[in-house]
């Protein structure tokens, strides 16, 4: 009975042998280690100077090739280094490499690309998968004709301190049918715009988002700490003191960005404010923070950041003015806070539906901003004259018993999607602040609103319930954002939690 097992041990050596050599082979190139956001098929933002570092052994000396050009950098006492290496034009695929001064251990990484980087974050509907959209089988068979994009997804993680890099990711892949499946549809149609009318630019989305999540899980501990409004929130937290839930703030902050915020990126994009509904007063507080507190993170006091204005949904958990209170906060962090763009959806959600399908048009909306903002020297003059945004409104004047409202980024004028049925959702009020259903009338660039009931009208609201769908356009057929020419307290003032 023994001579048939004892057939066999040679075959076992000689795996255990393969498996000892690799152990053997990834430890000594374990002295080098670069973070996770490094692998084969990333792109690194063009024309640029990008940080690559790592660790090694104390005092050791490397030596960092990108491209053909050489670097050198030196490990401090406690084994980390960081080099600065400059970027050219947009192209590839070159080699990222990274020796002992001897040459030996080495890491390298292949089919790197320069081009545009660009962080793509926020909770469920920028996570909603190409699995999930319209027409979500010809849209991911054709993603094989875009292998210039390159994806990567940051994975699920929460964190009371700041990570200096992720447990586990899923590594830079090119993009094809079987790559963008579970992939962010915003981040895909986004980048899918920029790789079209980029002539072939090589784009990198790094996708980090979790839904369910509230916009203060995503901004760090101390620039809450510097804002007094958040005072509340935060004390609340800590009572409930549970460190490593993940929508506790900052926790997102820590585990799914501070690893990435040394790796040089164009801009963010963001859909979110779901979770932070029923709070919009301060949502007004937390989403200029969060700007802020990422651009300097990321080292860029002017880096872009886009957002995405939620679509109409009737929230049973809410007052029908909920979500209108999110609308008003994303739209005073408009106004507010440069080098930001807001994408208006009030046209293609579905009020039954917290997560509207049509993600194409929410990705090619906010690339039209991209365009307009950072690529303008790079696109043709028909492209450069687009409007690219959403009617805004600016100001408005009292005329007796009517008011004038003005807009900016109307184009060629304003206009009505459905030509056939009068303006929608405009709503006046007089002094007992109690607002009525308006009739509106467009009147070139402008909008004229009244009511009969109405005698000495002062103040208007537009959109201003969770369901609105209104049909005021620009030439673009850009949908007008909701607004309030009021500042009356809002509903949710005082509501911190």
């Amino acid at each position: 009975m023994l001579p048939a097992p004892l057939a066999r041990p040679p075959v076992i050596a000689i795996v255990i042998f393969w498996v000892t050599t690799w152990a053997l082979q990834a430890s000594c190139c374990g002295d080098i280690t670069l973070p996770k956001i490094f692998s084969d098929h990333m792109v690194l933002q063009r024309n640029s100077a990008v940080t690559i570092w790592g660790t090694a052994e104390p005092a050791q000396k490397l030596v960092i090739t990108l491209a053909g050009h050489k670097s050198t950098a030196t490990a401090d006492p406690s084994g980390h280094w960081s080099v600065l290496v400059e970027t050219a034009a947009a192209g590839g695929p070159y080699e990222l490499a990274v020796a002992a001064e001897s040459g030996e251990p080495r890491v390298v990484f292949s089919d790197v690309f320069f081009g545009e980087v660009w962080l793509c974050s926020g909770q469920s509907n920028m996570e909603w998968s190409m699995k999930k959209i319209l027409n979500s089988n010809t849209e991911i068979e054709q993603a094989k004709n875009y292998p210039n994009l390159r994806l990567f997804t940051v994975t699920h993680q929460s964190s009371p301190t700041p990570l200096q890099d992720f447990s586990k990711v899923e590594s830079w892949r090119e993009c094809s049918a079987d790559s963008v499946q579970e992939f962010s549809a915003v981040a895909y149609f986004f980048g899918r715009e920029l790789s079209r009318e980029l002539a072939g630019i090589p784009i990198g989305l790094i996708d980090s988002s979790w839904g369910g999540t509230p916009a203060e899980a995503w901004i760090s501990r101390p620039t809450m700490e510097s804002q007094v409004a958040l005072a509340p929130l935060l004390e609340h937290w800590d009572k409930i003191n549970l460190p490593n839930n993940h929508v506790s703030p900052a926790n997102l902050y820590n585990g799914m960005l501070a690893p990435l915020t040394r790796f040089r990126i164009r801009g963010a994009i963001w859909y979110q404010g779901e979770a932070n509904n029923g709070r919009g007063e301060q949502y007004g507080t937390l989403l200029p923070a969060l700007i802020s507190d990422w651009r300097n993170t990321f080292s860029d006091s002017e880096m872009p950041f886009y957002f995405v204005q939620l679509a109409p949904f009737r929230y049973q958990d809410h007052p029908i003015n909920a979500l209108p209170e999110i609308w008003d906060a994303q739209l005073k962090t408009l106004k507010s806070v440069a080098h930001t763009g807001m994408v208006v959806t009030t046209d293609i959600g579905e009020t039954d539906n917290i997560h509207p399908k049509n993600k194409q048009e929410v990705g090619r909306r906010l690339a039209k901003i991209a365009f307009a903002d950072v690529y303008r020297s790079e696109l043709n003059q028909e492209q450069q004259a687009a409007v690219s945004c959403s009617p805004i409104y600016k100001s408005h004047t009292v005329e007796s018993n009517r008011i004038r409202l003005i807009f900016e980024h109307v184009g060629e004028g304003l206009g009505n999607r459905l030509p056939e049925s009068p303006l929608t959702d405009f709503q006046i009020c007089g002094e007992d602040r109690n607002f009525v259903p308006a009739i509106a009338e467009i009147q070139g660039n402008q909008v004229i609103v009244s009511s009969a009931t109405i005698e000495n009208p002062i103040a208007v609201r537009f959109g201003w319930t969770d369901t609105s769908e209104p049909n005021l356009i620009n030439s673009a057929g850009l949908p007008a954002s909701p607004f309030r020419t009021d500042d009356f307290p809002l509903e949710s003032v005082g509501r911190s939690f």
